[in-house]
């Protein structure tokens, strides 16, 4: 089979990664418009279920991945002059310059084609069995066929910018802000022994109200976050030190694949940066597409099941995700609860209850149930070895 992947973010390299591992006999080109080695982003957030699938699929490309990152179990969050620091899954963080680079490097020994500062359009399209777009958000390919995809692009309310740091927090780090336009806050967290990500988000009013769009805004920014900080500076992509203030953007599409051409990765769905699942999704579509490759039998039939496989997959993350989004934008409802208490209710932001709740009894429910769960599973425990005891004791009495 002939294959080009158009686009050479994870989804792309990945795919071409398993395809040829599949079966050597794949001709597989990547092709990216862009220098090899520039890329957007600083760090990029996964969890150990991702990279337990990773090693299933390619023990050589997880164990690579796995070397580079950084991990912490634990989050903490800054409330004015409050702190509140929580235990929690264990998370992992890793450069996205490297994650591609690892990913490059890992389909070269493979035997892929990679063709850097090579654009795709729909009037240049490669001959191929089976084009696959990993073109991103603004996917070109997909928006010559919108009618057909039937993409979808709803914006959220606030405003975000992302930045990395010199500074190496040592967990998920929150922090909220409170100024006279209204509340920022930042989520940050390692990548590298050198360096973090650091999220800044807000409404729309404080952005304008603070002038964070202005030539000095990512000097305003770091005074804001000086506390989280450390004294270590922001580093934005913009060398006159403005900031790039972006609205983010949920893209659903009402099918994925047209004849030979199907959709990976952003190009086929986002979901808000505040759940960290976008780099996640993006190799779990690599995953079901090479799966339903293998499987099936001739390309219509599996472009057809991935989709399905995927759409379905997909549902409760991005329910997640806008109730995650929302949970930021009415930030307000939040806030001015204790600071353990709001943290608490920050891991629970996924919920579809949380807006209906009133908070503080959100918090006392959750609390009951949670000890419920806890009753419960000393029951289950405590169950077998009263069992026991009372069946030695019946022995012992028949002695």
């Amino acid at each position: 089979m002939k294959v080009a992947c158009v686009g050479g973010g994870p989804a792309g390299l990945y795919l071409s990664i398993l395809l040829k591992r599949q079966d050597p006999s794949h001709d597989v080109t990547v092709h990216e418009r862009d220098p090899e080695g520039s890329t957007y982003g600083w760090g990029v957030t996964y969890w150990q279920g991702l990279l337990d699938r990773l090693r299933v699929c390619d023990p050589e490309s997880a164990a690579a991945i796995e070397e580079h990152s950084v991990r912490w179990n634990q989050g903490v969050a800054h409330v004015r002059d409050l702190s509140t620091r929580q235990p929690g899954d264990e998370g992992h963080g890793i450069g996205r310059h490297k994650l591609l680079e690892l990913l490059a490097d890992r389909a070269r020994t493979l035997g892929v084609r990679l063709e850097f500062e090579d654009e795709i359009t729909p009037d240049t399209l490669p001959d191929a069995d089976l084009i696959v777009a990993g073109d991103g958000v603004h996917s070109a390919l997909r928006t010559h066929h919108t009618a057909h995809f039937g993409a979808e692009l709803v914006p959220g309310r606030n405003s975000y910018v992302w930045l990395g740091t010199t500074k190496v927090f040592d967990s998920f780090t929150f922090a909220f802000v409170e100024t006279g336009h209204g509340w920022v806050w930042c989520y940050g967290y390692p990548f590298s022994a050198e360096q973090s990500t650091c999220v800044i988000e807000c409404a729309p009013e404080t952005r304008d109200g603070l002038g964070l769009e202005a030539a000095d805004g990512l000097a305003r920014v770091e005074k804001l976050f000086a506390h989280v900080l450390d004294g270590h500076p922001l580093v934005g992509r913009d060398d006159d030190g403005a900031t790039s203030w972006l609205t983010f953007r949920t893209l659903t599409n009402r099918t994925w694949h047209r004849d030979n051409l199907v959709l990976l990765g952003d190009a086929a769905h986002t979901t808000h940066y505040s759940i960290g699942a976008g780099t996640t999704l993006a190799l779990e579509d690599a995953i079901a597409l090479a799966d339903a490759l293998r499987e099936s039998d001739g390309i219509p039939r599996a472009l057809a099941r991935y989709e399905r496989e995927r759409k379905a997959a997909l549902l409760s993350l991005q329910s997640a995700a806008r109730y995650s989004a929302q949970w930021y934008e009415n930030l307000n409802r939040y806030i001015h609860l204790p600071p353990e208490r709001m943290f608490a209710l920050l891991g629970q932001r996924h919920s579809p209850l949380l807006p209906y709740v009133p908070p503080q009894l959100y918090y006392r429910l959750d609390r009951a149930a949670g000890q419920l769960e806890a009753l419960r599973r000393f029951k289950r425990w405590l169950g077998p070895k009263l069992a026991r005891g009372a069946h030695a004791r019946a022995l012992g009495t028949r002695k």
